[in-house]
């Protein structure tokens, strides 16, 4: 499902497209086979860092989107005509793919295929299932701090299928349950109020 390439080298093709401006179709295109992963890993990038609403909950909803997908096996992913067509400046992309590079180089001299068994087509489709339990975890973050668990456990999972490194995949399943129980957590709190308010 994904290519050999490294994901910094990815990043680093990302950055020198041509034009001034990059519709997501274009980003899209530069990722190929590797979109599912590399669009996981930008979902959870925005929630590694302490956000305000309604960022997290962009975030699920199109990490949903994605991890619905995934779950289906679908071998690329579709997003509305309306989104694609979507453009940003260049500039930024660039800033932001050569920023994000050196970080991903460290990771990939440590990472490499481990457990690919996780990597297998019916492996993906459970990976997408608890994908997508994350991405309602994200819906209902505690705000501003309460995300960044489970936009590290995106992450690591998104990174874990660029590499094929099953071990860096279950580090993300792992984070991904304890930023699970803090929202369950913030949940229960939320209806515990309400129901000693109104009783």
């Amino acid at each position: 499902m994904f290519s050999k390439a490294r994901t910094s080298e990815i990043l680093v093709a990302l950055a020198s497209q041509p034009g001034e401006r990059l519709s997501v179709r274009d980003i899209m295109a530069v990722l190929q086979d590797r979109a599912f992963a590399l669009l996981i890993v930008l979902l959870g990038l925005p929630n590694c860092l302490p956000m305000p609403p309604p960022i997290p909950l962009i975030c699920g909803l199109l990490l949903g989107l994605v991890a619905f997908q995934i779950a289906l096996g679908r071998p690329t992913p579709w997003l509305p005509q309306r989104l694609l067509s979507r453009s940003i400046a260049r500039a930024d992309v660039e800033k932001a793919a050569l920023k994000a590079a050196p970080a991903f180089r460290r990771l990939e001299r440590f990472s490499r295929p481990r457990m690919t068994f996780l990597d297998s087509p019916v492996s993906l489709r459970v990976v997408g299932l608890i994908l997508l339990v994350m991405a309602l975890g994200l819906l209902f973050a505690p705000p501003f701090i309460g995300q960044i668990p489970l936009g590290l456990a995106v992450c690591l999972v998104g990174i874990g299928l660029v590499e094929r490194d099953g071990i860096v995949m279950l580090g993300g399943f792992v984070v991904g349950a304890l930023g699970l129980t803090l929202s369950l957590g913030f949940v229960y709190a939320i209806f515990s109020g309400i129901e000693g308010f109104l009783g």
